[in-house]
């Protein structure tokens, strides 16, 4: 009977990762969202089996991966709620490095394009982006607790390997939710309440000090706990993950730079991950199997990902938006500031004349022609590459004095998309720095994370003149409308939260 509970348990849980298609049409209800039930992963389904089965926790570990592209996980049927991949579009638009240059269907437009919703908290897409990276930390916290609780270390290494994927995603989460929620850091400002057990208690919120303290306890242990695991999927978070999401949790938080240059160097000497070469950056960012990707999943048919998906968004050559009339372009500025020789520049559409002028046509492509050929998406999802970590060393050392091994950094991955990267040897100071953040935003461009490296960096971000609205306005990073709102029913739900709202 058990192995029926559990069977049945698991497959619930994977079908988060399939969802139909009655959305296989474009809606033109693009600031709307209607509020589902979640489901979570539940202590019951866990607790009596945990430690004499090892297929377990690591079936409910697959079930928290699946959430992260599951339909509806920020709890609304809208065509910009598909799981994690949702968010990184949120604060590519926000950042302004990828405009929105015609907007057919309206997804995106008011809220995230203009950024109403970061100061209105009426907006759902408060919610959405609170409720989904809440479901996450649920779903890891329940793992957690049925191995034993925060402070266990399971006794065998199963165990070992879940518990610490599963604490690198609660961390993963929080991470994501103190960007989104919080200006820039400051140790003493309540900004979330933290959960660290499964409960449904209502808590106050806690300070950035102490969520970013146990973001890096968790990532620390994450790291202790994955020695030894070779994962089987590229879905699972692994050592270099972890060290690679603390290097993004500490290089947000700030003065810890040579501690994020030393996670960073430690992942780029294991060897496991190598840059693209200068052919390979217009072959479509398709394949989790691509040696520079250190963090993805293998979408396949039977994942079922159509029109609602990171695709259906972005890429014109799957049914889509992006092929439909809502064009997701470079930022003008941004494009210009790409050298002609630079092997990136080709990543783009480059015709004036032409509606889909700017478009990715050449960095994200699911298949060979544009036109919605494509309708189910087996295209992969990518969360990290390794030339993140090139790009956080070469920043971290930059800040932390460090100038030759930060243009040693920087210049390994230049090196690999312009003849001749010798300038850089020239570059010091702020023109270094400077130069680590375009490049930054240059190589990740609709990857996710302009918004991290604006933040970061402090930047005044100026729209360029391909976008649809706010042209030529500067706004700086910890501007009110670059953070989201926390949601009205939490508000009105949490008193803790009604109340230090007042």
């Amino acid at each position: 009977m058990m192995k029926k509970i559990i069977k049945i348990s698991f497959l619930s849980a994977l079908m988060g990762l399939s969802f139909g298609c009655s959305d296989e049409f474009l809606s033109n209800d693009g600031e709307s969202g209607v509020s589902q039930p979640t489901e979570f992963l539940t202590s019951a389904q866990l607790a009596d089996g945990a430690n004499t089965n090892l297929f377990i926790p690591s079936a409910f570990v697959s079930g928290m991966y699946a959430q992260m592209i599951q339909f509806g996980s920020g709890g609304t049927t809208g065509h910009d709620d598909f799981g994690h991949k949702s968010y990184d579009v949120f604060g590519d638009m926000i950042s302004g490095d990828m405009a929105l240059s015609v907007s057919t269907y309206g997804w995106y437009r008011a809220s995230i394009t203009e950024l109403q919703a970061c100061t209105d908290f009426t907006f759902g897409d408060n919610r959405q982006v609170w409720r989904y990276y809440y479901r996450i930390i649920r779903s890891a916290n329940t793992v957690i607790q049925n191995l034993g609780g925060n402070d266990a270390v399971p006794s065998n290494d199963e165990n070992k390997y879940s518990m610490g994927q599963a604490k690198a995603m609660r961390a993963h989460s929080y991470f994501y939710l103190a960007q989104y929620y919080q200006k820039e850091y400051n140790a003493s400002e309540p900004i979330l309440p933290m959960y660290l057990e499964p409960s449904g208690a209502n808590l106050p919120k806690s300070t950035a000090g102490q969520i970013y303290d146990q973001m890096e306890k968790d990532l620390n242990d994450a790291i202790t706990l994955l020695s030894g695991f070779n994962r089987t999927s590229k879905a699972a978070v692994n050592q270099d993950v972890a060290k690679g999401i603390l290097a993004y949790v500490l290089g947000a938080k700030g003065g810890a730079d040579s501690q994020v240059a030393t996670l960073t160097q430690d992942v780029i000497n294991a060897g496991n991950h190598t840059m693209l070469a200068s052919s390979e950056v217009t072959n479509g960012f398709r394949d989790v199997n691509t040696s520079s990707w250190m963090w993805g999943i293998d979408i396949t048919e039977t994942n079922q990902l159509g029109l609602v998906s990171w695709w259906g968004q972005i890429d014109a050559f799957s049914y889509s938006y992006a092929w439909a009339g809502d064009f997701k372009v470079i930022d003008q500025s941004l494009y210009d500031a790409i050298p002609a020789n630079d092997s990136r520049k080709a990543q783009f559409f480059n015709n004036p004349s032409n509606g889909r002028h700017l478009q990715p046509l050449f960095k994200f492509y699911a298949s060979g022609s544009i036109g919605g050929v494509s309708q189910t998406v087996t295209a992969d999802y990518v969360y990290m590459r390794v030339e993140e970590m090139y790009l956080l060393n070469a920043e971290a050392n930059a800040k932390a004095g460090a100038e030759g091994a930060a243009r040693t950094s920087l210049k390994a991955l230049v090196s690999r998309r312009v003849p001749d990267a010798s300038y850089i040897d020239a570059l010091s100071g702020q023109a270094l720095l400077d130069e680590i953040y375009l490049q930054t935003r240059i190589e990740l461009w609709g990857e996710g994370k302009s918004y991290l490296a604006m933040k970061r960096n402090k930047a005044t971000v100026t729209r360029g003149s391909n976008h649809l609205s706010l042209v030529g306005t500067a706004i700086q990073y910890n501007d009110e409308r670059f953070t989201f709102e926390i949601p009205l029913d939490e508000i009105q739900n949490n008193p803790f939260i009604s109340d230090q709202n007042l």
